[in-house]
């Protein structure tokens, strides 16, 4: 468990997070139809990735029972993204959106989803009670923030070997949120992306296959070999300018 601004937060091995005292569940960076934006431009990838993501998401769904979903940004890898869609990944998508009160943030690469074709809300930013959710986190103090966009992952030294998992990362007073996608990179939380972020210690959880596992900033390793960003390796992500600053709106707590 994290606790942010006083915030009960249940990060999952999926990289998705529960907030019980909210009844919401938050997923960031989706990038549905990430393999068919590659396909358009030359670079052949199975163009299995959306189904796969909204499977994962929908197994989720099922575990914790929120009634509501907010999608942190990036949930399609480009603004034509849902026009992309399968009808059957179309068909998956609309019957979670419908079920649930969804709500759409604004990312950087898709910008506003359409809620009146896909379902759901979409705002830049909102509330939910003391926590401030947006997609490119700003730079600190943003107390309260729950942000994506950076991808964090965090290399470890175990038993000999060093494992790299995607995880979140906290400072006990904002979170940035791992990546879902199927086809997302990630970028280590030692890179100096993310010194604006995080001024002081701070703490990855990482993502095992079933559990979390949390681990000091102190123990955690940069990685040995910087390589380009590729859309199937979880390797580096080229960080984006500073968040604009959005209006947002409130939502109420739910008794």
């Amino acid at each position: 468990m994290i606790s942010i601004c006083g915030e009960r937060l249940v990060p999952d091995a999926s990289g998705a997070l529960h907030v019980p005292g909210h009844d919401t569940l938050i997923v960031s960076d989706l990038h549905l139809e990430k393999g068919s934006s590659y396909a358009r431009r030359g670079v052949a990838l199975p163009p299995y990735d959306t189904r796969a993501t909204l499977k994962l998401l929908t197994r989720v769904i099922r575990k914790f029972q929120p009634a509501r979903v907010i999608s942190l940004g990036d949930s399609f890898h480009d603004p034509e993204g849902p026009e992309r869609l399968t009808q059957t990944d179309r068909d998956a998508l609309t019957a979670l959106t419908g079920a649930l009160d969804w709500v759409w943030i604004a990312g950087n690469h898709e910008g506003l989803v359409d809620g009146h074709v896909l379902g759901g809300t979409a705002e830049e930013e909102i509330d939910i009670g003391r926590l401030i959710l947006r997609h490119e986190p700003q730079d600190a103090p943003a107390t309260g923030e729950i942000a994506g966009h950076l991808h964090p992952c965090a290399v470890v030294r175990q038993r000999g070997r060093r494992l790299r998992r995607r995880c979140f990362a906290s400072d006990g007073t904002r979170l940035v949120m791992p990546a879902f996608g199927a086809y997302t990179g990630g970028l280590n939380v030692l890179d100096e992306a993310f010194a604006p972020v995080f001024h002081g210690p701070f703490n990855a959880f990482l993502m095992g296959d079933t559990r979390i596992y949390p681990m000091p900033g102190r123990r955690l390793m940069p990685d040995e070999v910087q390589v380009e960003a590729t859309p199937t390796a979880r390797g580096t992500k080229t960080p984006a300018s500073s968040a604009p600053l959005f209006q947002r709106r409130s939502i109420p707590a739910r008794r």
